[in-house]
This record gives structure tokens, C-alpha cells and sequence, in this order.
């Protein structure tokens, strides 16, 4: 009991910024604190844990077992402090000047916003939308919710988030009419041509990719892996719509197919089904808990995921 009343609430503020920076100075930048405030903040939680929390290594400051068994219970513990004292806001659609942000894949964008601004026109003409690039965006700014919703294929998450999944897309190939692919469409012909490679998941800024690369390269390239087989990437992007319109330049874009339909009305684009199996993607909403019971968010993903329903 001693201990809990030497311990202030910033206190779990400046541990939980340590353990997800793992670094001193980054995470006093984090909090625009100075770093003798965060290093006196540091020795003040090691006292009162009686654990080192952070220890210095050949490959820098490494978290404790202790310290990361810790984290997603000071995480909760922050998230439930926060949602008491967040002021109470009602909100009408219909009056609403509200801004949304969305951390959104040009895939989700391109398939998801038009049918969403045409409700919004209808519901809350007045409420503006932000949209984001994964690379625009951290984990830690959906958890603290300065980012509204993300949303993307996400391989990995923090426990603390909510999710839904908006739905789940297979493969089409986008080919040029005038590709000689098509007139003998297999798995052969498929691998000599060549290609243009696309994905951009989960957040942060992507890094340089090769053709090599089969374990980064992700959801095509990953299933013609495990039946022993390689195509030749000639173009990676990671842009939807780049991929689709070197398309008319000769490559072949594989793409989910929600992607490929938005250019099945293209005179010069024909759409045919991969010559192998490709697991499907999931496509998920997620959002912080900060978040999960204010009124104008909960309309506003209910209203998302009705769109992706239909």
C-alpha cells in the first residue's frame, strides 16, 4: 500500500512511453517532456517496482520480463482513466461538423469511400473526411485517437485495440486485351510474363523491396511459393492504382478483387481468375479504446460497416 501512494498517474504515463520506445530520449520526446525529467521518472519507477525496468544491452535499452508483462495492464489501466475523464460529447449527424480521420490503403479507399461520402451527403452533410496513408500513421496514433479508424490488412496488433473485419476479398488478374497471355491463359504463361508487384499493409513507412524477397512480398507471391513457383516482378508499388494502370504498359497486376472490378468497364482491361489458389485477404476496421463508446464514433463505424455489408 505504500508503494500505490507513492505512485503519481504520470508516473504509468512515463512507463508505458518507456516501454513502447524502449529509449529514454525518444520517449521524453514523446511526452515533450525533457529527458532529466524522464530519466528522474525512471529511477522513481525503479525504486517503487524494485525492478530495473529498462537494461542497457550491446543492442541498447531492452525491457525487462517484468516491465513487458506490465505493459498491456498500465496500457488498460491509462485507457479506463482516460475514458472517465473525457468530456461527455452528444452528437446529431444530421448537424454535425465533426472530422473523421482514417488511416486507409488506396485498395479500402478506392473500393470503400465513394458509396461512404454518397451516405454522408445524405446523413451528415456537414461531417468532413481526413484520409490517411498507412505511412502517415503510427500504432500509437490509433491508440491514442488521434487517428479515428484505420483501416487495412493487419498482420499484427495490440491487444488493447478494437477491430471488426469489413470483409474478405479473393484475387483477379488485371490483364491488357492485348497481352499474349490471353490467348493461352495458364499457370506457365502467367509465370514467364511479367509483372507489377502491389501491397502496402499494416502502418508505417514501407521499406525497399526485391524480387528475391519471397517472405516481405506477401499474399500472391507468398502462395506461388508454396507450390514451388516464382513470377517476374518487373515494377513494385505500393499504390493500387499505379499497378492497375501499368497494366496498359504490359505488366500484370494481381490484385483483390474489388480492386481489379473498379477497372472491369476499361475497354483495354480484361479480368481473368489467378491459374492457382490465393487465400483470401481480410479487410479490418480497428480503432482505440479511447474511442469505443463515444457517441459520434460508434455511428460513424456502424455506418462503415453497413457500407462494406452491402
Amino acid at each position: 500500500m505504500n508503494h500505490f501512494r507513492n505512485l503519481d498517474l504520470n508516473l504509468l504515463v512515463y512507463l508505458d512511453a518507456l516501454l513502447r520506445e524502449q529509449n529514454v530520449t525518444r520517449a521524453a520526446e514523446q511526452l515533450n517532456i525533457t529527458q532529466p525529467a524522464m530519466s528522474n521518472g525512471l529511477k522513481r519507477l525503479r525504486t517503487i517496482l524494485n525492478d530495473p525496468i529498462l537494461v542497457r544491452t550491446s543492442e541498447g535499452m531492452v525491457a525487462t520480463e517484468r516491465a513487458l508483462a506490465m505493459q498491456p495492464k498500465v496500457q488498460k489501466i491509462l485507457y479506463a482513466v482516460e475514458e472517465v475523464i473525457q468530456p461527455t460529447r452528444t452528437f446529431t449527424a444530421e448537424t454535425s461538423d465533426r472530422v473523421f480521420r482514417i488511416m486507409i490503403s488506396d485498395y479500402a479507399a478506392s473500393t470503400l469511400m465513394s458509396p461512404l461520402l454518397k451516405a454522408l451527403r445524405e446523413q451528415a452533410p456537414s461531417v468532413t473526411i481526413d484520409l490517411m496513408t498507412p505511412s502517415d500513421v503510427s500504432f500509437h496514433d490509433v491508440e491514442n485517437g488521434k487517428v479515428d479508424i484505420a483501416i487495412n490488412r493487419f498482420d499484427d496488433l495490440p491487444q488493447s485495440f478494437h477491430q471488426k473485419m469489413l470483409w474478405q476479398d479473393d484475387f483477379t488478374c488485371l490483364i491488357h486485351k492485348d497481352h499474349p497471355i490471353l490467348d493461352d491463359y495458364n499457370l506457365k504463361n502467367y509465370l514467364q510474363a511479367q509483372h507489377c508487384w502491389v501491397s502496402k499493409t499494416g502502418f508505417g513507412v514501407g521499406i525497399g523491396m526485391t524480387p528475391d524477397a519471397v517472405q516481405k512480398l506477401g499474399w500472391v507471391d507468398e502462395a506461388l511459393a508454396k507450390i514451388g513457383k516464382q513470377r517476374r516482378i518487373r515494377v513494385f508499388t505500393r499504390n493500387y492504382h499505379v499497378a492497375m494502370h501499368l497494366t496498359l504498359e504490359g505488366l500484370i497486376a494481381t490484385l483483390p478483387t474489388r480492386a481489379a472490378k473498379l477497372y472491369e468497364n476499361h475497354l483495354d482491361m480484361v479480368l481473368r481468375k489467378p491459374p492457382f489458389e490465393i487465400p483470401p485477404i481480410d479487410l479490418q476496421m480497428i480503432w482505440s479504446p479511447l474511442l469505443q463508446h463515444d457517441e459520434g464514433h460508434k455511428w460513424f463505424r456502424q455506418l462503415i460497416a453497413e457500407i462494406a455489408a452491402e
